[in-house]
């Protein structure tokens, strides 16, 4: 009897183990368990086996998170620009300094995408991205140089002064500006160099300077005052000014400008730098003074420090400076972290620092060179100097939103019209097919070009932006439409629908809740297939030139802007990766759209 009592407890426990954590049941069938799951769950479970639709699935939903995610990390700025970032192609190595050079570096120089180095057994070395052209090439150094002590990088030429006092320039010569004069070549004093925007300096050791390259853009007098008493000079992108043997500040021009204003009780001046836009002076005490045109960037919020600065570098629109215990400040643009200086900088013995255009260079006491600034564009830039990345990711958001919307206006016309020409029949179906046929009718392309040419030239670029969702929208149903009316026209006749009829439901309440659940398969099937096909639409409106406006970027207008032979042979990275990631995305949403359409319906699947 206990033994009988004992097996019924265990039977109780074991029993409700299995209705707490369901261990007990039992494995189903195939087709004990089609017939136990809902519809619903049948037909997740049939998308599910489909390995392509849910590969594309995947990378969809891998393209959404980083096209709407990616905008949060990747701030977009429509008035952007930057002339000396044009078109760089892709990759992360504009501060990949050379190995050689490690611990054996004399002087670091920085042109716009490319550096140049020199070691100090007067190897010169170019890195970055040097080759200007097919036929300009900064990375091309002069094989019979000799020793070199210094070098200069200008925007896209390079200046080399040897132990001899003997200039070398190579690079782009289309102003002169890599051309050194036959009175510059016999000279046999020179102590310095500096190359600019399509220009070169050269200073003399009796304080002289001789200017070559573009004077059109570049303000310099050869007989000014100053001549003879120079000794050092700095190069802005239009002007210079030279450090007289003094510590006297002058501007070697000959225009009254924003640079000509050199402030007051300065006292002795021991340094000098430029930005693009400004000049910086450092006076024996350590004071920094910055003049010219000052932008927003803030080149000249120069901040505070306990030590006293004895040496300036200017970038484009940033600063360095070094202090006498060696500590490295940076102020000015930051765009590109190149105005905030790194632990491993700031936990460093440095020694000299070398800035130019986005990019810093420290050098350590024992000749480790450490870097922080723009370190390239994975996808490379375009004609503005856009990064293409960021442009791709915040053009993504665009392009899949106007697809978005466009389904759903499209969707939601569709549906009203199809459920009540179907339902209602007679003269309300054939009124409605009219216009179905009508807008049919319409050749979509070069209506959607027109409409939005007469009305959209009057907009701003978000009304043009509206403009193009709701024509998208309103042209894109009447094949939905149709389909839906068909559905209804076969589920109109049913048992449920008389039966519905009978007890006095409403006829609109008959068709939105009753017939249309059943139809509702088609619906989602057909708007995702619409929403490939609008997103599609938009670029080729955009391409075309119709669609969103520059500069707010979507994937087609990236598109439109590479729309020369040019571009195409030149600089493949402009199309190439708009083209990859419009492609995939519109493949993806095809093969859900067609899993969906063999999940949910299964006779799909048979034919």
């Amino acid at each position: 009897m206990n033994k009988e009592n004992a097996g019924k407890k265990k039977n109780f426990f074991y029993l409700l183990f299995v209705k707490m954590f369901g261990s007990g049941k039992k494995k189903l069938s195939i087709l004990d368990e089609e017939q136990v799951q809902s519809p619903l769950r049948s037909t997740i479970k049939q998308f599910r086996d489909n390995k392509l639709s849910m590969t594309g699935l995947i990378v969809f939903l891998l393209i959404f998170a980083f096209v709407f995610i990616g905008p949060y990390f990747f701030v977009q700025d429509l008035a952007f620009s930057e002339t000396s970032q044009i078109n760089v192609s892709p990759g992360l190595d504009l501060m990949k300094v050379p190995d050689e050079l490690q611990g054996n570096v004399k002087y670091i120089s920085v042109g716009a995408v490319f550096s140049v180095g020199v070691s100090n057994d007067g190897k010169v070395y170019v890195w970055g991205k040097p080759k200007i052209s097919k036929t300009i090439d900064a990375s091309s150094v002069p094989a019979d140089m000799g020793k070199v002590v210094k070098v200069a990088a200008g925007y896209d030429h390079v200046l080399a002064l040897d132990e001899n006092g003997k200039v070398w320039a190579w690079g782009s010569n289309r102003l002169q500006q890599a051309n050194v004069p036959s009175e510059v070549d016999r000279l046999n004093n020179i102590k310095d160099i500096a190359a600019g925007y399509q220009c070169s300096y050269v200073l003399t050791e009796d304080g002289y300077v001789y200017f070559f390259g573009n004077e059109s853009v570049n303000d310099f007098k050869a007989k000014n005052d100053y001549q003879g008493q120079i000794d050092k000079i700095a190069v802005s992108s239009d002007a210079s000014v030279g450090l007289t043997y003094d510590g006297k500040v002058v501007y070697l021009g000959k225009q009254t400008n924003a640079y000509t204003f050199i402030p007051e009780g300065m006292g002795k001046v021991v340094d000098i730098a430029a930005t693009a836009s400004t000049f910086a002076a450092v006076n024996e005490e350590g004071k920094v003074f910055v003049w010219g045109n000052i932008t927003s960037y803030g080149e000249g919020n120069v901040p505070e420090t306990e030590s006293k600065i004895i040496s300036l570098q200017g970038g484009r629109y940033h600063y360095t400076a070094l202090t006498e215990k060696g500590d490295v400040l940076a102020w000015g643009a930051n765009g590109y972290k190149q105005a905030t200086v790194p632990g491993k900088v700031h936990n460093a013995n440095i020694k000299a620092v070398y800035s130019g255009f986005y990019q810093n260079y420290a050098v350590t006491d024992e000749g480790k060179v450490l870097t922080w600034g723009l370190k390239g564009y994975l996808l490379g830039s375009d004609d503005l100097g856009r990064d293409i990345l960021n442009r791709l990711i915040n053009g993504g958001k665009m392009s899949m939103t106007i697809g978005a919307i466009s389904v759903i206006i499209s969707t939601v016309i569709g549906i009203i019209v199809g459920c009540i020409s179907g339902f209602f029949g007679g003269k309300v179906d054939i009124v409605l097919q009219r216009i179905v046929e009508v807008i049919s009718g319409l050749p979509f392309l070069p209506f959607a070009m027109i409409l939005s040419a007469l009305i959209g030239n009057n907009m701003t670029s978000n009304q043009k932006i509206f403009l193009i969702m709701i024509i998208l929208g309103l042209l894109q149903w009447p094949s939905l439409s149709r389909l839906i009316r068909a559905q209804v026209l076969a589920e109109r006749e049913k048992e449920f629908v008389t039966a519905a009829r009978s007890i006095g439901v409403k006829r609109m309440k008959i068709v939105f809740r009753h017939i249309f659940p059943n139809v509702i398969s088609v619906v989602i099937v057909t708007a995702t297939l619409d929403f490939a096909t609008c997103m599609l639409t938009e670029a080729t409106l955009s391409y075309l030139g119709f669609g969103v406006p520059a500069p707010q970027p979507t994937w087609g207008n990236m598109l439109y802007g590479s729309n020369n032979s040019t571009v195409i042979q030149n600089y493949w990275w402009r199309w190439v990766f708009a083209s990859i990631v419009l492609s995939v995305c519109v493949i993806c949403i095809n093969l859900i759209g067609d899993g969906l359409r063999d999940a949910i319906d299964p006779k799909s699947r048979e034919r």
